[in-house]
């Protein structure tokens, strides 16, 4: 048989021996040793590195390039040491939306995206802000881009209530309308309302929301330095009385790093049993999820670039691989091993996060992959460079023929 695609000589990261991948019709149809058959195309390895794409569970993708519209106020607020003021910081942030239009957010996100696919990220779920300010323009904006990207860059839109529910009357309607329109995903962010009736009533407004169009459901939880904060335990009771398990995502839970540790261990059974992942983003604020024990106790974790230029943080280019090198460091995993589960957080721990299906190198998966420019997961990190040759849906990308590809890059 002849396949449309042909990867030689790949190294894999669980085999010893070097491997032929032959790919039809986007999908991985043989891995062996060697493939007789001829290939449309074949990309040779080379020995290299060949892993699944990298996945971004969490990036607040309309605000992308935003910092230059802003002071510094939310950067200075967001960074505190006890993370006291991060209510400031969003407040700071909110600004921006006050002069939102679709299309210099569209070519922001454009800009965004064709790095997603320099950089091998081929699915993210992106969070677009809809509330009295932001109204629908930011979705519009993720909704054209994701058809735009189709079968290139997975692009999941998350209906996000970025300033409340209760806190912002009418907020729920938009995300309602925001479904309408073709969002993926209900957002939330309960714990930045008053109190905790009111997180409760934010919640469980946003289920509802869920639960009548069969939506997967993703909300910052607790993000700030203070351990009386307790929406993460609300949103996990939450998913299982509703039975929406595994299909709950919490994102930052930073206010778990002060928890006291049988408070903690009671968490960790409550993720557990509702099958709900955490997204960490470490480098975007200086508390974090406690990931080591999180993942010790089973709880899936994973990795999220969380901004990119925006209020909230001043770098970012959509490079997973470069998010795993700074959460090296700052989680101080740096044996072999530990490394080799950052990598996970990246790919198909990430993968699994967001409910994407087979999303493995394995025979009949979708061929979602990557060519390094390395011999294994260490160098991979350690240079955290872009990939030599890019999957996505079983086509090898062409990074120049994509939406706006002449525009402004980094």
């Amino acid at each position: 048989m002849t396949y449309d695609l042909i990867i030689r000589n790949a190294r894999l990261r669980h085999r010893q021996a070097n491997v032929d991948i032959g790919i039809t019709k986007g999908v991985i149809r043989k891995i062996a040793k060697k493939i007789t058959d001829r290939g449309r195309r074949v990309v040779r390895a080379g020995g290299r590195l060949v892993t699944e794409s990298f996945v971004n569970p969490h990036l607040h993708l309309d605000k992308v390039y935003t910092l230059e519209m802003q002071d510094s106020t939310a950067l200075e607020a967001y960074r505190g040491g006890t993370m006291g003021a991060a209510m400031k910081a969003i407040e700071a942030a909110a600004r921006v939306k006050e002069t939102y239009d679709e299309r210099w957010i569209l070519a922001n996100v454009r800009r965004a995206l064709r790095l997603a696919v320099r950089f091998g990220n081929t699915h993210i779920r992106a969070f677009a802000d809809v509330d009295s300010k932001a109204r629908l323009i930011g979705v519009k904006a993720l909704l054209k881009a994701r058809e735009e990207f189709k079968g290139t860059v997975d692009v999941q839109v998350v209906a996000f209530p970025q300033d409340g529910v209760v806190r912002e009357p009418g907020t729920a309607d938009l995300i309602r309308q925001a479904m309408d329109l073709g969002a993926d995903v209900v957002g939330g962010i309960p714990w930045i309302e008053y109190t905790d009736r009111d997180a409760q009533r934010h919640i469980d407004e946003m289920f509802d929301i869920a639960k009548a169009y069969d939506a997967d459901v993703s909300m910052l939880l607790d993000d700030a330095g203070d351990p009386g904060l307790r929406t993460l335990e609300m949103l996990a009771v939450k998913a299982i009385d509703e039975g929406w398990i595994g299909r709950c995502l919490a994102h930052h839970a930073r206010a778990m790093s002060l928890y006291p540790e049988p408070y903690f261990r009671k968490i960790c059974a409550l993720l557990d049993k509702a099958g709900m992942g955490v997204i960490t983003d470490p480098h975007t604020g200086p508390l974090h999820a406690r990931v080591k024990e999180l993942i010790s106790a089973g709880v899936l974790v994973a990795l999220g670039q969380d901004d990119i230029a925006d209020a909230y943080y001043p770098f970012g280019r959509n490079n997973m691989l470069e998010v795993g090198f700074l959460a090296v460091h700052m989680l101080w995993m740096t044996t072999p091993a530990e490394m080799e589960t950052i990598y996970d957080m990246i790919t198909v721990d990430a993968a699994r996060a967001m409910n994407i299906s087979r999303f493995e190198i394995k025979t009949g998966s979708p061929a979602h992959l990557v060519v390094l420019d390395a011999a294994s997961v260490y160098e991979a990190l350690w240079s955290h460079a872009a990939p030599l040759h890019v999957i996505s849906h079983g086509q090898l990308l062409d990074s120049e023929a994509l939406p706006g590809a002449k525009g402004r890059s980094r």
